[in-house]
């Protein structure tokens, strides 16, 4: 098996993408310019080389995918080689400034098709890609001929997988320090939002579409329903912190409305904003409802009394009271995925700031941070 190298000096002409290609884990693969000829005009153009028809692309992850395609028999066996010219789509225009000697495309081995191409350093998930293909037959003296390059595809990569799911909560299991005691979870928003929650949703504050804040690759951001609840303490009076970046009222529910032995726990991202502190995701889901039934085939399940982020237990009393606890070195954002009575608790307005720099909404997950990303994208 070949180490895969960087192709100096080679480049296939008038390539019908644009992009930046970095690393793919291929046998044999290479990397190369796409700047129409080489300066050693090591490519010529011969059309007796078949043009790949009918490209299809299955088997999609995060960060890998395979490519097949059709061909006509007409020097088929002269083939050496296949040029891969793939882009992000919403990038198609982005690089007409970059340097030249940038790898742009990618060069493999005419190994027997489907093959899978991979790479986390230009595969991102959660995002649209083109790919077209070219043939290619190596000379004797080292040039290349070249088919015409195939129709252009479209395809689009999938969200992390449980797989990945794992390496995240295992970084954030890492980081997430001792526990802490909490009775209630909390909820801030600006009074307009209660009061439509009682004058039009009767009471009730109803699951919303989880935004696209955290990492990208996320299963849960624009898919899971849910309400944004948090739980964390003040470590010196153990009671929720009086500032909040979501608005100066807030709804306070017993933890044990929400959290309890008929409720499921599931690890749903870690990330930072360029800052210091990390957040989890959990998502808290009654046994049996939809939220429960989205998340048995895509996220990890916790323990309910034995994890490093969110526990319920029956209290060493024996009085029948559950106890419960959080995660002190991480801020926890916790989805319940059912709506909520007002009735279950109260509404009242915080003493502090609304510190609006501290908001989530919608936040990009820092992708140098060591401590929260895995080598899948971004």
């Amino acid at each position: 098996m070949e180490v895969p190298g960087l192709a100096h000096n080679l480049s296939s002409p008038l390539s019908p993408c644009e992009g930046m290609i970095k690393d793919l884990s291929l046998d044999s693969i290479q990397l190369c310019e796409r700047d129409g000829k080489s300066q050693d005009g090591s490519i010529s153009e011969m059309e007796e080389l078949p043009v790949p028809q009918s490209i299809r692309i299955s088997n999609i992850t995060c960060d890998s995918f395979k490519i097949c395609w059709d061909m006509e028999a007409r020097s088929k066996e002269r083939i050496t080689h296949y040029f891969i010219d793939l882009n992000k789509k919403e990038n198609k225009n982005s690089n007409k400034f970059k340097h030249k000697d940038v790898p742009t495309k990618l060069v493999a081995k005419a190994v027997p098709l489907p093959m899978t191409v991979r790479g986390h350093w230009f595969l991102s998930p959660r995002t649209e890609y083109t790919v077209a293909v070219q043939t290619a037959s190596k000379q004797t003296d080292g040039d290349y001929a070249v088919s015409e390059w195939s129709e252009i595809i479209e395809f689009c990569t999938a969200d992390y997988s449980t797989v990945h799911l794992n390496q995240l909560l295992e970084k954030a299991e890492v980081i997430a320090g001792r526990l802490l005691p909490f009775s209630v979870f909390y909820r801030n928003h600006n009074k307009e939002y209660f009061d439509q929650c009682r004058d039009e949703h009767e009471n009730r504050m109803l699951p919303s579409v989880k935004d696209n804040s955290g990492s990208h690759g996320s299963p849960i951001s624009g898919k899971l329903e849910g309400i944004f609840f948090c739980c964390n303490t003040e470590f010196n009076t153990g009671k929720p912190p009086q500032d909040s970046p979501y608005g100066r009222q807030r709804f306070e529910v017993q933890a044990d409305a929400l959290f309890n032995p008929d409720t499921n726990l599931y690890f749903g991202d870690l990330y930072c904003m360029y800052t210091a502190y990390h957040y989890v995701i959990l998502v808290l889901a009654p046994k049996g409802s939809p939220g429960d039934d989205f998340c048995k085939e895509r996220l990890p399940a916790l323990d309910l009394t034995n994890n490093r982020f969110l526990t319920c237990k029956q209290s060493e009393a024996g009085d029948g009271r559950l106890v419960f606890h959080h995660a002190q070195d991480v801020i926890l954002e916790v989805i319940f995925t059912e709506p909520v009575e007002l009735s279950q608790g109260k509404v009242s307005e915080i003493s502090g700031h609304q510190l609006m720099s501290l908001s989530t909404v919608n936040a990009k997950k820092d992708p140098s941070c060591k401590t929260c990303n895995i080598s899948v994208g971004r």
